[in-house]
């Protein structure tokens, strides 16, 4: 893909990419060896996968969670979580829990697709929605769920060299995940795992 493309063009990319038939992703993708917990409803979320202009091209949004949440505590996640029952769809359930997160106002985003279902180790069906910011906004970031707000050059997402699987004990077995450091930042786990299934699909 072209790095010097205008955000319009960007736009048309990904359109196109979220366009391409694929099947979902999940936290065992890595771990057919282990058995899955008792089968029970996976409960829905939304999560916004959110590209904003950036200096050096589109740049995404992600969010590092306080370390008192219950699902996923200081990891690094895009702005989202379960749907409520008032929520429309998981777009406005995406979108809506991002103003609560970060405090980025739905009316300046622009839905462009969604990204396969993932499912977590916890329990979740997680749809990406993905879409693009109208502008600038002043984020307000939620305490109590989030503790920072930081955005990732797509440049260094669809590079496949800068994924790697790695492992670790949870729940007395060892598991392998993806990960994509950034700076500082360690992405690894379900957002990892998204974030390369869309560098696959922009690399088609």
């Amino acid at each position: 893909m072209d790095l010097s493309d205008t955000p319009k063009d960007w736009q048309g990319e990904i359109r196109t990419a979220l366009l391409a038939e694929g099947l979902g992703s999940s936290d065992f993708d890595l771990n057919g060896h282990l058995p899955r917990p008792q089968q029970q409803p996976l409960r829905q979320a939304g999560v916004l996968v959110g590209f904003t202009d950036g200096a050096m091209g589109p740049e995404i949004l992600l969010t590092k969670r306080a370390s008192s949440l219950r699902h996923h505590p200081g990891q690094i996640a895009f702005p989202g979580g379960s749907k409520d029952p008032e929520d429309a769809s998981l777009e406005a359930c995406a979108l809506r829990e991002a103003h609560e997160e970060i405090g980025l106002p739905p009316e300046n985003v622009s839905v462009i697709g969604r990204l396969p279902v993932h499912e977590t180790v916890t329990g979740f069906a997680m749809t990406p929605v993905v879409g693009w910011l109208k502008g600038d906004f002043e984020p307000r970031l939620q305490p109590q769920e989030v503790t920072e707000l930081f955005r990732v050059p797509l440049r260094h997402l669809i590079e496949p060299r800068h994924y790697r699987i790695e492992g670790r004990r949870w729940r007395g077995a060892r598991r392998q995940y993806y990960a994509v450091p950034w700076g500082p930042y360690y992405i690894w786990g379900a957002t990892a795992r998204i974030l390369r299934g869309m560098a696959d699909r922009l690399a088609r």
